[in-house]
């Protein structure tokens, strides 16, 4: 009997062990990391007060009247995510305007206050238990409708935050992952992280905490960094102590991407949570008006982007007025899924192989300076989706230099786009410049164009060779343009046959 007192007072010590080891991120992934990693890929959807007000964001004053979807269906919601190949969903319990979309027992700004009274949090956690998918929630930290935001003692509203957790988290089965916001209204130690973290890890050790804008430049201070900079490990800060994994939406890191930061002198390993919007207008909430969808060529190529190297991507698909997601908005995610041949047994597809990355390059002529390095052609394949090659004039092109012993048969080319402002005072229409364009590669010292034409590019042109080539050098060649010509990034990879 003594025996077996000893032994389930270390089993009970060892799991003690455990949960605390998990409690903060480590230099290598924490369970809540590791789930996170393997989960991949999530389907983000907004839904709320501003869906019915034809609003990004508002500020916890429109009317609760206002919500009323006519046909509310969650389990559609959920049941496109599980057709289009997700393995999670990360829903809005409450923007930054306070409005909750479960009957919380700590405001009147919610759906038991509305015209529509169903908890939308508990229909939809119950429709990811019936679909096999996991579930998150997004959580604002910024609340624009509660008094006691605006209480001087930050604690009081911290006392609110974790009273509402509580309830997310007690009354909705597991949740595996939580989306913190709007971080930049208060001092990050104003927020209570540290309490809300230990609150949540209480309940699921295994879900993964972070807020929006999570890294900084210098310790203290807010000087931020975009993703696409850290290439350098223990470099960078965190600015939200503890979290499990880097956000800032809706930013893109680079082919290099780092796991190190530093806090207090110690480095944490740190994954990549990617947000992206299947409306080509980055609109998160719906809005009345029917808004075209991202081609699937690029959603492919961000899909790959984001997934690679150990770091995750969720998509927004909102759902509109009724209550439900459009019927070609749900089609271009399944079909996307398809295409991708997901599957919850099988591990996310990967791109193929990178031959351009790095490689030297020329251009024409770059846009203010010939020795201008900011837009420089060297610039295209960095594996950088924020920097680019400008040029000076309409008509120019970029050679770039391949090792001839690689082949490739793929292509994909991101292209800077114009853009022009809506009404919401957040999305945004994207309008392409290249007009006409070749791609052209070196072969028996005469130049040889594989590729042609004289359609707008868009976002992402991905060109799909039918053979593979070889050759030592790749000329990209803009031939009419309506404004002057700029590339993100020019891809030559090699993609392995399908079985």
């Amino acid at each position: 009997m003594k025996k077996t007192i000893i032994a389930v007072s270390l089993l009970i010590s060892a799991l003690n062990y455990c949960i605390a080891q998990v409690q903060l991120p480590s230099t290598q992934p924490n369970l809540a990391q590791a789930a996170m990693i393997k989960r991949g890929y999530g389907m983000f959807m907004h839904f709320g007060i501003n869906t019915f007000n034809e609003k990004e964001w508002s500020d916890g004053t429109l009317p609760v009247s206002s919500y009323n979807p006519t046909n509310l269906d969650p389990d559609q919601w959920v049941r496109t995510a599980k057709e289009a190949g997700f393995r999670y969903v990360l829903l809005v319990t409450k923007h930054h305007d306070g409005f909750c979309l479960w009957d919380s027992k700590y405001t009147d700004y919610d759906v038991a206050s509305s015209p529509v009274k169903t908890d939308v949090v508990k229909a939809v956690a119950n429709a990811c238990k019936k679909y096999g998918i996991q579930f998150a929630v997004y959580y604002s930290l910024w609340d624009r409708h509660e008094a006691s935001y605006k209480d001087k003692n930050p604690q009081k509203y911290v006392d609110y935050m974790l009273n509402q957790l509580t309830e997310l988290f007690t009354n909705y089965g597991k949740i595996g992952e939580l989306w913190l916001d709007g971080g930049w209204d208060r001092k990050p130690e104003d927020w209570g992280i540290d309490q809300v973290y230990k609150l949540v890890k209480k309940y699921n050790p295994a879900c993964a905490v972070s807020v929006n804008h999570t890294i900084v430049n210098e310790e203290g201070k807010r000087k931020f960094t975009l993703p696409s900079n850290m290439t350098e490990d223990n470099k960078y800060f965190f600015q939200y102590f503890p979290s499990d994994f880097r956000l800032w939406d809706p930013k893109v890191i680079t082919k290099f991407d780092k796991k190190q930061y530093l806090h207090q002198g110690k480095s944490y390993y740190m994954p990549f949570e990617h947000t992206i919007c299947i409306s080509k207008y980055w609109n998160w909430f719906q809005k009345k008006e029917l808004t075209p969808v991202r081609d699937l060529d690029e959603m492919e190529e961000l899909f790959y982007w984001s997934t690679d190297n150990d770091n995750c991507l969720v998509v927004n698909v909102p759902p509109d007025q009724t209550g439900q997601i459009r019927e070609y908005e749900a089609n271009t995610v399944i079909n996307l899924g398809k295409r991708l041949n997901l599957s919850l047994n099988k591990p996310l597809p990967k791109n193929g192989k990178f031959i351009s990355l790095k490689q030297a390059v020329t251009a024409s002529s770059t846009w203010k300076d010939d020795k201008n390095t900011e837009y420089g052609g060297n610039l295209i394949n960095d594996g950088n989706l924020d920097s680019r090659w400008a040029a000076k004039d309409t008509v120019a092109s970029v050679e770039m230099n391949l090792n001839p012993t690689e082949a490739f048969n793929k292509i994909s080319i991101f292209e800077y786009q114009d853009t022009k402002d809506l009404s919401d005072g957040f999305s945004q229409i994207r309008v392409p410049r290249i007009q006409k364009y070749s791609v052209d590669i070196m072969q028996n010292g005469q130049w040889q164009s594989i590729y042609f034409s004289d359609e707008p590019m868009g976002d992402c042109k991905v060109i799909r060779l039918p053979k593979r080539y070889k050759t030592n050098k790749l000329r990209f060649r803009v031939l009419k343009a309506t404004a002057l010509p700029s590339i993100y990034e020019i891809c030559v990879i090699d993609m392995p046959e399908k079985k």
